[in-house]
């Protein structure tokens, strides 16, 4: 199942706000401009869409506001399997989710998975990572396949 579409809560503004002064940063209208955009839309946005949402506004602004925004935990970057790049809020803004990832065209769609394979897929985690010597964290989990137009 997709996540659903959100329309950006205060709180969120607020923990943007921390998380770009904990960095000496400031929270623009640009910067909230895009953080409306991709807490609004159901599935990570490519720089198209960002920069239809912010009219009038150059591509390298683009880019470096989304940089700034994602050192400062506020965006997360995924690479698709044609090599560009979408954007969507992290998950410390938004809800735990996984993707689902065309092979072919690169499209992305976000799935959220039920609780109790999420529960089953920490347990197992966990315990592969304790094996080899690590401190489970967190996981994150892309579903690569062919969309329903390229198979």
């Amino acid at each position: 199942m997709a996540r659903s579409s959100v329309v950006v809560a205060s709180d969120v503004h607020d923990a943007v706000t921390e998380q770009l002064r904990s960095r000496q940063q400031r929270y623009t209208a640009l910067r909230r401009k895009l953080v409306e955009a991709l807490g609004g839309a159901k599935d990570p946005l490519t720089i198209n869409d960002l920069q239809r949402s912010a009219k009038g506004v150059a591509l390298s602004s683009l880019y470096r506001n989304l940089t700034i925004l994602e050192e400062c935990a506020v965006v997360s970057r995924i690479m698709t399997s044609n090599g560009s790049a979408i954007f969507e809020l992290s998950e410390s803004l938004s809800e735990h989710h996984h993707h689902l990832v065309c092979a072919r065209c690169g499209l992305v769609r976000d799935i959220v998975v039920p609780e109790s394979i999420e529960h089953g897929l920490d347990k197992q985690l966990v315990k592969l990572a304790r094996k080899e010597g690590f401190t489970f964290q967190h996981h994150q989990l892309d579903v690569i396949g062919l969309c329903g137009k390229c198979s």
